[in-house]
């Protein structure tokens, strides 16, 4: 007997819906699968100011929300994808894209909440990307919710037979690409020292998100010196890329959209797969991300975008204004809704940013305002050099932290990474708890070996890995060894060698299988101790028992994946698992339990928000940063720049919730010379009735007094 449909039934004032998927009776076994979602009638709207109603309950067409700092935007989205189910939308016809995971992961804990479900664990069934903590792998019926980047890897996946790649691709991270444009750089016969890997991977990341191929470049006429050497590492750097059988972040957005482009059927199986769509940061896509997302759009145009050019803050690495502004233009019956009352900020922080923000041109008009208190004016503190700048700000924070303010709820703000060292300095000293987000979790040498044990049993083929792990412990498997392997003629080795790598390769077979047959935390930690990497670490030390942690750390990640038998296969739990470990940004770094004052770029900042704000190194040639003042070749490059470094410090302003500090040194140290320094145009742009002089002594006392600017 198989039954199957679907029913609502209006019971004590709750939409309950029931999926019925087929059910097996025989004499011996009967099995019922199904998924309840339970929504409050009104639930998801309740709270929700006007503007927000609007929004939410515009569920037809294409819907631009433009979205303030602070205006509840996420809230808009999941209250939308409530709405759109108890208006009798399927869940799995609903796909919500964001950029981050962890913004990925709030907004499914939100929908998962809102329908009275406990959160689960991403599905591989229903492509959803993001691993909630805690919870199950749950049953077909869900929102597709996750980034861009494993949304192409999902559509790619999916659809490998297409196209000349395999199923079980690697993703290299950035670390793995610029190794292989270094390797690259040095095949083509030119010196790494000279042509910085960095500056030629960012060339080629632009250009494909761009739609620009290697063959396309390699045909740019009247190319430059430049971009003729980039064009030779490129098509060098692609053939790494096969040989590893491995895409690259920029590949999993252009081939997916590609694909797309080309496959009609893939197309519209896509479009009649996800009905409504929600695209969250809308200003900060790429033209492949715009192309992607009007692809999947189709003919229906269900599409709501929900973003703010005033918070677009990645235009150097190919994020485009005119996505956001010329939305109308591609969707003319488009509705429009503007999000500007702010649940975050105070009114003095918001005033400041309006006026501030108002000196771009490339936007649309709006004004933030906040029902709630007038709040502090903004404190000021000019320092003779950086020390006395990061002193103040640990001082100031240890004031803040006495006074009851909780550590995580103070973040102070740079606009370049070295300014960190001085700042982390200072808080050492004052014996203030903090947390540099500094290098990712996912990158840290003993983490990354794990991750190459696994894709290595996975696919020996990938050289990266084996190269990676091979004398990893030590096996008596040189370079040289390396070297003729990666030749083909690993025959002419002694057999001594042969032996040893015939026993590496058996020990990655053996791993293969553990990781087919055992949850993946399980097969993590039996590769941890079969490899021998366990037992060496351990003789290590302090510094090897620190490393061993993170790998246990790592073995917490992975049980989020532990897929209960029969909920998918193994393999591609595994496989979630790495794009997951691949496709982590360094916001999904921030350890949410650490009670300690956040010490990060204003670029990391971005969707984050704290009660106290630090704004340090606001001198002009940092923030704004001298590339702004560059002349430029192509007409309006550098006022475009200026913008999007103004748009950069709003962004800053708008993190705060209660106060914010702004710090200068007239004097600051780069690149080992000493600087005089002037004070940011930033600060000079702000009305002298919002600011306040902080003073600061190495007693740590401070008192406040106007500012008073001279021409």
């Amino acid at each position: 007997m198989t039954v199957t449909g679907t029913s609502n039934w209006n019971w004590n004032r709750k939409i309950v819906r029931f999926f019925f998927v087929p059910v097996t009776c025989s004499s011996y076994k009967f099995q019922l699968s199904l998924v309840c979602y339970s929504v409050h009638a009104m639930e998801h709207l309740q709270g929700l100011n006007e503007r927000q109603k609007e929004a939410v309950l515009h569920t037809e067409g294409p819907l631009l929300i433009i979205a303030g700092a602070g205006a509840g935007k996420t809230r808009v989205i999941t209250s939308r994808i409530l709405h759109l189910i108890k208006e009798d939308a399927a869940p799995e016809t609903i796909l919500a894209i964001t950029f981050t995971n962890k913004a990925a992961k709030e907004m499914k804990d939100r929908v998962f909440h809102l329908l009275n479900s406990p959160p689960t664990t991403d599905n591989r069934q229903q492509g959803n990307q993001i691993p909630v903590t805690g919870g199950r792998w749950p049953v077909a019926g869900s929102p597709w919710m996750g980034t861009f980047h494993s949304l192409g890897a999902y559509i790619l996946r999916e659809n490998a037979h297409c196209l000349d790649i395999p199923k079980h691709f690697a993703i290299f991270d950035r670390d793995d690409s610029i190794r292989a444009t270094r390797e690259a750089i040095k095949e083509v016969g030119l010196d790494p020292k000279s042509f910085e890997p960095a500056r030629i991977l960012g060339k080629i990341s632009r250009e494909k998100g761009n739609m620009v191929g290697v063959e396309e470049f390699l045909n740019l006429p009247e190319a430059r010196y430049f971009e003729k050497v980039v064009g030779s590492v490129w098509k060098v750097y692609e053939a790494v890329l096969r040989r590893e059988k491995a895409l690259d972040f920029d590949d999993l957005l252009l081939k997916a959209t590609v694909l797309l482009v080309k496959e009609r059927a893939v197309r519209e199986r896509y479009q009649k797969r996800w009905r409504y769509i929600h695209i969250d940061e809308y200003q900060d896509t790429n033209h492949a991300q715009y192309m992607l997302a009007k692809l999947l759009a189709g003919e229906h145009k269900n599409i709501a975008v929900v973003g703010d050019e005033d918070q677009l803050i990645y235009g150097w690495r190919g994020a485009s204004i005119k996505n956001i502004l010329h939305f109308e233009k591609d969707y003319p019956s488009a509705k429009i809704v503007f999000l500007e009352e702010n649940y975050r900020s105070t009114q003095t922080i918001l005033t400041v940013a309006n006026r501030i923000i108002k000196k771009n041109k490339q936007r649309k008009e709006k004004t933030l305002f906040t029902r709630g208190a007038e709040g502090d004016k903004i404190g000021f503190f000019a320092a003779y050099d950086e020390g006395e700048e990061a002193a103040f700000i640990a001082a100031c924070a240890q004031k803040l932290i006495a006074e009851g303010a909780p550590p995580r709820e103070i973040v102070v703000l740079f606009r370049a990474n070295f300014q960190s060292r001085a700042l982390e300095e200072a808080f050492l000293c004052a014996k203030v708890p903090h947390q540099v987000l500094g290098i990712r979790f996912f990158e840290r040498k003993e983490v990354k070996d794990i991750l190459s044990y696994v894709r290595a049993s996975l696919n020996q083929d990938g050289l990266a890995d084996f190269q990676r792990i091979v004398n990893v412990p030590p096996r008596g498997i040189g370079k040289v060894t390396l070297l003729k392997i990666i030749a083909g003629t690993e025959n002419g080795l002694p057999a001594a060698t042969r032996e040893k790598i015939a026993a590496f390769r058996k020990l990655l077979d053996e791993f293969s299988r553990k990781l087919a047959t055992l949850p993946l935390s399980e097969a993590i930690r039996w590769i941890l101790t079969g490899s021998g990497l366990e037992e060496e670490l351990k003789r290590c030390g302090e510094d090897g028992e620190e490393r061993l942690e993170n790998i246990r750390e790592l073995v917490t990640f992975a049980a989020r994946y532990d897929a209960p038998e029969g909920a998918r296969s193994r393999e591609d739990a595994v496989q979630t698992f790495l794009e997951d470990a691949a496709l982590q940004s360094e916001q999904d770094e921030l350890k949410e339990e650490a009670d300690a004052v956040r010490l990060m770029t204003v670029h990391a900042s971005k969707g984050l928000e704290f009660e106290y704000v630090f704004i340090s190194g606001l001198e002009e040639g940092l923030f704004p940063h001298e590339r702004s003042r560059v002349e430029e070749s192509v007409a309006g490059a550098g006022e475009a720049r200026m913008e999007e470094e103004r748009r950069l410090f709003y962004v800053a302003l708008t993190r705060a919730k209660k106060k914010i500090f702004l710090t200068y040194a007239g004097v600051r140290t780069i690149f080992g010379s000493r600087q005089a320094t002037l004070p940011s145009e930033f600060i000079l742009d702000i009305d002298e009735e919002f600011l306040q002089v902080e003073q600061y002594s190495s007693s740590g006392e401070k008192s406040g007094d106007k500012i008073i600017f001279f021409d």
